[in-house]
């Protein structure tokens, strides 16, 4: 049978989880169909979720549809929860996108589109609530065009493409569209290559609920999905890591290339000890696994959302990225009970970054809106009996650089040496935190070269404005000595962490240090006499608009871009002034240099040369002992001549600095 892993993504309310319902219903898979409002979804297998109502983790279910061997992987649809979606992405191989008929293309159908894009998901649209009011074929087919992809058209029925689809279909690549002149028609197979080289999107219109136009978009699948091409060497992607009821680790992964068996050593040493194949709570033990299915896999202990296996490479970095921290409020629970929790929900999602302070004894978590906290603290309180509080929470800043630098770091105590150079460079916005060697052998061995690489990368390294992660820099290692006798690896992480340092307070005495915020894209939709109020309330948060768009029935849409910190309670105000009408949408856009940087810098009041765990100052020796040198004599001290003078590095500084 064609063997195939579809992700069912969409906006919260689309009725996601209502399709899989009816899919595996008119399967056979089901003997009764559940209801996400009865808290008897089959999908949503959590406590919590039936609670609630949502889908907060992603799972599994298979269903067979004629020749068709089909495993469905349910996503969440709330903003809040987007890092369990994402990290389902790169398993697929295909996604069903469910659209709301009556709400059209949202906000997160707009991130959720990007981000099929951005790991080249090929993907089936499912129009949903055609029968509620409102809900209107042509219009909402026009705007999946507009807003989404051209190539988005129409596939109703489960048999041959209609003639004006099959034009269609044609028209989106210039070697179908001679085939099609010249034949008159297409073969199957050009129509199924088209939609997995992403160049058609079939869409297909209904509602789950009452499962009309359900066995379309089965019969579709059938038809117009390709099997995947697998390797014979094995080969696996780990997109979840959860624990079962009795606290077993699970390494969720799919197989992409050859056969995985229990005993099989995947990971150094470490021995798969059960492979288990879900269908909604339930699993059966699987004595193999074959390329392109879906499995948990108990026994390993070091695997990590995004890890490749075998000849499968890593994930890209995920996109989307938590902006707000929290401190953990204990109340009377023990710190570091609540430190072994956070840590195993940590490996369960990698964006919670979870940090302890033993200086500070502080603890905190990054998230992405209020509604995971509320689910973080009763994940807390019903798996691991913990009451706690969160304080207010703060923007995640970060911090970038505008100019380029070659930062030197020292550490020469008695009977130890190393010296580092470091080129500390901006790059691209978003493109985060590249570390690179580019020194010959001869003047730096190999090994030394790569310790200050790991060095760089063994911990969060932070900027020197108020503390906050640094980002959009590329740091290079141009040059280093070491000593014949006293060069331990210790030394060179000294030095490493201090040239990094010593750059970038070089820099902030040159202005050159740039603090970021996260911002939010936005879409308001308000009545047209308070569109002046909206467009007030934009400015006053230094937020920039697009000009508005009449959409009809005296309603005007108002997009455009906004710092987090100023619009993160603007809804509630929102739903105040438009008595309940109004509607905003908000979806984190990045980081942006941030609009009250001094405001922030003096508030924060941190003191890099105080931060002693990231001090930028350096050790030499003299007359048999190690002494310290301030940060700005290190220039006049150091033992090896700088690679690059200022012209040289002036020259580096590429492109303006709203692109940092």
């Amino acid at each position: 049978m064609k063997q195939i892993t579809a992700g069912i993504v969409a906006h919260v309310d689309a009725g996601k989880t209502t399709l899989s319902e009816a899919l595996l219903y008119r399967a056979g898979a089901l003997r009764q169909l559940g209801r996400v409002d009865n808290g008897d979804a089959f999908l949503d297998t959590e406590a919590l979720e039936k609670k609630r109502g949502i889908t907060i983790f992603s799972h599994q279910a298979s269903l067979q549809y004629d020749d068709l061997n089909l495993t469905l992987l349910d996503t969440p649809g709330h903003l809040d929860f987007a890092s369990a979606t994402e990290q389902v992405l790169p398993v697929l191989d295909v996604a069903i996108l469910v659209v709301s008929g009556p709400a059209g293309v949202q906000g997160y159908t707009r991130t959720l589109w990007r981000l099929l894009a951005r790991y080249q998901v090929p993907v089936f649209i499912f129009v949903n609530k055609m029968d509620a009011v409102g809900a209107d074929r042509d219009t909402v087919l026009a705007q999946l065009k507009t807003q989404l992809d051209d190539g988005v058209i129409a596939f109703d029925a489960d048999h041959a493409l209609a003639d004006a689809a099959l034009e269609d279909v044609a028209t989106t690549d210039e070697n179908a569209l001679a085939t099609y002149l010249e034949t008159g028609t297409l073969p199957d197979d050009k129509v199924q290559d088209l939609i997995a080289r992403r160049k058609v999107f079939p869409v297909y219109f209904g509602a789950a609920l009452k499962l009309t136009g359900v066995d379309d978009l089965m019969a579709g699948f059938a038809k117009w999905t390709r099997e995947a091409t697998s390797t014979p060497e094995f080969g696996a992607k780990v997109f979840k890591i959860s624990h079962d009821d009795k606290n077993e680790r699970l390494t969720w992964l799919r197989v992409t290339g050859g056969q995985l068996r229990p005993k099989d050593l995947v990971l150094g040493d470490q021995k798969i000890n059960q492979l288990r194949i879900y269908d909604g709570a339930k699993y059966t033990v699987a004595p193999v696994v074959e390329a392109g299915q879906v499995c948990a896999a108990v026994g390993l202990v070091d695997t990590f959302a995004g890890q490749g296996l075998g000849v499968a490479a890593n994930a890209q970095a995920p996109l989307l990225q938590p902006v707000l921290t929290y401190k953990l409020d204990p109340m009377q629970e023990d710190l570091h009970a609540c430190l072994a929790a956070l840590q195993t929900l940590a490996d369960e999602d990698p964006q919670l970054h979870v940090t302890w302070s033993s200086h500070l004894q502080e603890l905190r978590v990054q998230i992405m809106g209020a509604v995971q906290l509320e689910i973080l603290q009763q994940i807390l309180r019903d798996r691991f009996g913990l009451t706690i509080g969160f304080d207010a929470g703060s923007i995640l800043y970060k911090e970038t650089v505008t100019q380029a630098i070659e930062g030197v770091g020292h550490f020469e105590p008695l009977r130890h040496y190393a010296e580092v150079h470091l080129l500390l460079r901006p790059s691209p916005r978003g493109s985060g935190l590249q570390f690179d060697a580019d020194v010959s052998l001869e003047v730096l061995g190999k090994n030394f070269q790569q310790l200050v690489l790991a060095s760089l990368r063994a911990k969060e390294q932070l900027g020197v404005l108020v503390g906050a992660p640094l980002t959009d820099m590329r740091v290079t290692l141009v040059t280093g000595r070491s000593h014949l006798e006293h060069t331990v690896g210790g030394d060179f992480k000294e030095a490493t962490w201090r040239a990094l340092r010593q750059g970038l307070m070089t820099l902030r005495e040159k202005g050159a240090c740039q603090l970021l915020e996260p911002w939010y894209r936005f879409s308001l939709e308000v009545a047209q006499s308070q569109l002046g109020r909206a467009m007030t309330d934009i400015q006053r948060m230094s937020g920039r608009f697009e000009p508005p768009v009449d959409v009809g029935t005296e309603m005007a849409l108002l997009t455009g871009v906004a710092p987090v910190s100023e619009m993160q309670n603007y809804a509630q105000e929102v739903s105040a002034y438009t008595h309940g009408k109004g509607q905003l949408e908000v979806l984190v856009d990045g980081y942006r240099p941030c609009h009250n940087a001094e405001a922030v810098i003096a508030a924060r009041g941190y003191d890099p040369v105080g931060d002693l765990e990231n001090t930028p100052g350096s050790v030499f020796c003299a007359h048999g002992a190690g002494y310290p040198v301030h940060w700005d004599d290190v220039p006049r001290t150091q033992h090896l001549a700088n690679v690059y003078d200022d012209a040289a590095l002036a020259a580096m500084t590429q492109g303006d600095s709203d692109d940092k």
